[in-house]
């Protein structure tokens, strides 16, 4: 008799097995001093191994960072699959144990983490960090991977460990005993992963000085991170949120349908077999911690507890450290549900989740809709009972739940201006005028002009025909000037960039006015407006602006068909600026749908797009489409004075969704478009001081053009032909 051939079973394994090796050894860094340099392969620098547990944020043991809290080091980590190391400045944020007493050489008082702050934004892999405590695994074996000094080269290393069982019990060091392979130098700080479902559930800790193996701490150590001394209302306002906020949404992202073919953790997962809570597919799970970390975190552990607690039919189990996220409750009830009902009890847990209290911002109404989407197509194959029972649930909370905004048709207050308290953009400003030479399209003509509130203007330098690869360092001196003649202590004046449509994306908030310096943006609010109006692009039947909320009906256009554009285009300027500046703004991504690229609408869908909507480009300057350099000439054309959008740094398997957010976050829940300048300056200074929260913003522009008030200083310059 024939034996069944599994041979197919026993491939598909090794694949998967496979691409969980290659996504662990993609998101494994070193740790060096700094100084690395341009020298990231200098055995004499190594101090270490870690691991991306989020954007922008590395895992490491304490004693690879010996400087403790706010020293600095070197991560290197690799930019891609056979593109070589990079070095970039890490900042130790914070370390466990916080102080160490006596240390005793060649030893490290648990549990022994470290994350590291990256002190600017990179591309790069992050590992998936399981919700379930790593005193779950108590058996088997687990996969490793670090780097060590191997002949003279650095060389990373990974395989296997058995695990034999633990040391601290329950206590808050409790480590995993390892064994059965050596350990050589400088793979601690590495990650321990369950091969079984693909998830990162550890760090190497020591080695054993006899015999083979050594230590590992569990991830949920960093539970017992710092706790701040206030309720939480945000993710940033507690380190521990920030960084698996991220974690949650860079996996949720990467699921999105983009340019990279290369697997991700979920898709090495599903292949792995795993089933999360034995009810959610991997993608599934990925799917809801997003979701749920687009919400505020829980205010207090106690609080999370509580909503564990009223749960029913489910029996919380006591562990040490508490849980502290989202992730964690959901974590929890992975090892307590009964077959049967595992499914409805994740889904009791989303429901009092999107039912915690919280302000009701337009993003969190947002976020709590996005849940409810999860929690009904979920549910679809319950029963019709429970079905019914979601929905009335529902139906209750909303009508509890109070809204932040009147209905987009029908104003419930008057239109009365926002108070604004940023910088005054038609008082003190400095102008710089940049006019290209239609004959010479790589030279331009420009100016520097400082304006005074009464409309004096001081014009303190002119310059015809230099290269636009060299006007920022021509422009330095002129501009320098002009900064010290308006500039007060804690008041730096506003810098306008008066800018023809084809150079609206030049990065004049990038320029140094000296080498060491900070970009212009860090030290004062820098806005572009748009000098040549009279000549934007556009469609050959540009449709009517509706003047409304709503894009279902318009009135025919009643232009004259051949009056010139600025004949028109004022009043409809004027109506959008006028109703943007007295109602809530809204953020609407117009080139980028989940990190699919999408051609900038034309002028007449533009034009029917709300009163207060603030477009938003994702992806300006990747040069996808042929008019891709005429996109916000016909944004501008179709009467819009703010404009958001970031120059294209991305790889191309780089995700949107992190800057989909930040952007709709600072403008729908902002407290107005008037504020935007200032908003983006602090955005640029915390981008300039490292600070993660910030790095969505990377290469972020705004265009603010009032029309209510003339380019200030306009003169002979920007008239030429």
């Amino acid at each position: 008799m024939t034996e069944r051939y599994d041979g197919g079973a026993a491939e598909s394994s090794r694949a998967a097995q496979h691409a969980l090796r290659e996504l662990v050894i993609a998101a494994t860094v070193r740790i060096h001093r700094t100084g690395v340099g341009y020298v990231p392969d200098e055995p004499g620098t190594f101090l270490g191994s870690g691991f991306f547990i989020a954007p922008n944020w590395v895992l490491t043991c304490a004693h690879v960072v010996v400087g403790g809290e706010g020293s600095e080091v070197s991560v290197v980590y690799e930019t891609g699959p056979g593109q070589g190391p990079a070095a970039v400045t890490g900042q130790v944020a914070a370390t466990l144990p916080e102080r160490v007493e006596h240390l005793v050489t060649g030893s490290w008082p648990a549990p022994d983490l470290a994350l590291v702050r990256l002190r600017e934004p990179v591309g790069h892999d992050c590992v998936y960090v399981s919700e379930r405590p790593a005193a779950h695994y108590g058996e088997g074996r687990v996969f490793y991977a670090g780097w060590t000094v191997t002949g003279g080269q650095l060389q990373v290393l990974d395989g296997f460990l058995s695990v034999q069982g633990t040391i601290g019990g329950w206590s808050a060091g409790a480590q995993l005993r390892l064994g059965h392979n050596d350990l050589p130098p400088g793979v601690s700080g590495g990650p321990v992963i369950d091969p079984v479902r693909g998830e990162v559930i550890g760090i190497l800790k020591s080695r054993a000085d006899h015999g083979t193996g050594g230590t590992s701490t569990g991830i949920e150590r960093l539970r017992t991170l710092r706790v701040p001394p206030n309720a939480v209302t945000t993710e940033h306002d507690d380190l521990y949120q920030a960084v698996f906020h991220a974690h949650d949404r860079y996996h949720r992202d990467r699921q999105q349908p983009s340019e990279s073919r290369r697997p991700t953790w979920a898709d090495a997962q599903a292949e792995l077999g795993a089933r999360p809570g034995r009810t959610l597919g991997p993608d599934e799970r990925g799917e809801l911690l997003g979701r749920l970390s687009d919400l505020p975190p829980p205010a207090t552990t106690r609080g999370l507890l509580d909503l564990l607690d009223s749960l029913p039919n489910f029996q919380p189990p006591t562990l040490v450290p508490a849980p502290r996220g989202w992730r964690d409750g959901l974590g929890l009830l992975y090892e307590n549900a009964r077959q049967d009902g595992a499914l409805k009890l994740v889904l009791d847990y989303a429901m009092l989740v999107l039912e915690a209290e919280r302000p009701a911002t337009p993003s969190v109404l947002e976020a709590e809709q996005a849940l409810w989407e999860w929690v009904k197509q979920a549910s679809t194959g319950l029963d019709s009972g429970y079905r019914h029972a979601l929905a009335r649930r529902r139906a209750k909370w909303l009508g509890l739940r109070p809204r932040p905004h009147a209905s987009p048709v029908t104003p419930a207050r008057p239109l009365t201006p926002v108070v604004s308290t940023a910088p005054a953009l038609p008082g003190l400003a400095v102008l710089l005028e940049v006019l290209p030479r239609g004959w010479e399209p790589d030279h331009c003509d420009w100016s520097v002009c400082l304006t005074s509130p009464d409309g004096d203007v001081t014009r303190l330098h002119e310059a015809e025909r230099t290269p636009l690869a060299g006007l920022a360092a021509q422009a330095a001196e002129p501009l320098a000037e002009a900064f010290r003649r308006g500039d007060e202590p804690g008041r730096p004046v506003v810098l306008h960039a008066a800018l023809p449509h084809q150079l609206l994306g030049l990065a004049v908030d990038d320029w140094r006015l000296r080498p060491d310096g900070a970009p212009l943006g860090a030290e004062r609010p820098v806005v572009v407006r748009c000098s040549d109006r009279d000549q934007l692009p556009g469609d050959a039947e540009p449709a009517s602006y509706t003047g409304t909320d709503t894009s279902s009906t318009h009135a025919p256009s009643t232009h004259p068909p051949n009056a010139h554009p600025e004949e028109w285009d004022d009043p409809e300027r004027q109506d959008r600026w006028r109703r943007l500046h007295v109602r809530e703004a809204q953020a609407e991504v117009l080139d980028c749908d989940d990190g699919v690229r999408e051609p900038v609408p034309t002028v007449g869908e533009l034009r029917r797009l709300p009163p207060r909507a603030v477009p938003v480009l994702c992806r300006y300057g990747d040069l996808r489409y042929e008019d891709d350099t005429a996109a916000l000439g016909r944004i501008v054309r179709a009467g819009f004075g703010v404009v958001l959008w970031r120059r294209w740094r991305g790889r191309p398997e780089a995700v949107c969704g992190e800057f989909h957010r930040g952007a709709k976050q600072v403008v729908d829940d902002g407290e107005g478009a008037a504020l935007l300048p200032d908003v983006v300056h602090r955005l640029r200074v915390r981008l300039r001081a490292g600070f993660p929260d910030a790095f969505w913003a990377d290469g972020i522009a705004l265009l603010y053009d009032d029309p209510h008030e003339p380019l200030p200083g306009t003169g002979d310059l920007l008239e030429a032909p």
